[in-house]
């Protein structure tokens, strides 16, 4: 799947074709999901022992959480995108990207509260925040496209006509409920 999704990439950059940044939506959701995922699985292992602390501590009882190493990543990404621009590059660095914001956002509470508790550490606001952002951006154009297809107003407010132009035999109504109905 991935590969078609380089495919998919390349071909939009190298035709110029519509739908790059919807496109790269979808390698910076796996690698953020599998991050995330992930992140997830070790900091539990960690807390609850199975695994040995692999954080670094630069002084005893101070460690560096792992939302601080994804907005190093994030960082690195944002310059790396506006450096390169071969279809590989916007590859790559997407799926940088979102590594980077899985390792940052599965501690997103922390960067409120600032301290090391269970609510802080195991939230799932920041994957919600994620996903559901990433969702509005999908459906977000085609809705917008279908909301001025449905709504019978212009531009600047005016009406279109749509409302009247609306084929009162096709609708769902029986003939004798509808208002404008000719035929009673």
């Amino acid at each position: 799947m991935l590969a078609r999704m380089k495919k998919l990439i390349r071909r939009k950059v190298t035709r110029g074709e519509p739908g790059l940044y919807i496109a790269l939506l979808f390698p910076i959701l796996f690698a953020f999901v599998l991050t995330f995922a992930g992140s997830r699985l070790i900091s539990y292992l960690i807390t609850y022992g199975y695994l040995p602390p692999i954080y670094w501590e630069p002084e005893p009882g101070v460690h560096i959480h792992h939302f601080a190493y994804g907005i190093f990543v994030l960082a690195i990404a944002g310059y790396l995108a506006l450096v390169f621009n071969s279809p590989r590059a916007k590859y790559l660095i997407a799926l940088l990207f979102g590594f980077g914001l899985g390792l940052a956002f599965d501690e997103f509470l922390m960067w409120f509260k600032l301290r090391d508790d269970a609510p802080a550490r195991w939230s799932y606001d920041g994957f919600t925040l994620v996903i559901g952002t990433s969702l509005t951006i999908l459906v977000a154009r085609p809705g917008l496209q279908l909301l001025r297809k449905l709504l019978p107003v212009g531009k600047r407010g005016e009406p279109t006509g749509a409302a009247e132009r609306v084929d009162h035999q096709r609708l769902p109504f029986p003939s004798d409920e509808h208002p404008r109905s000719t035929a009673r």
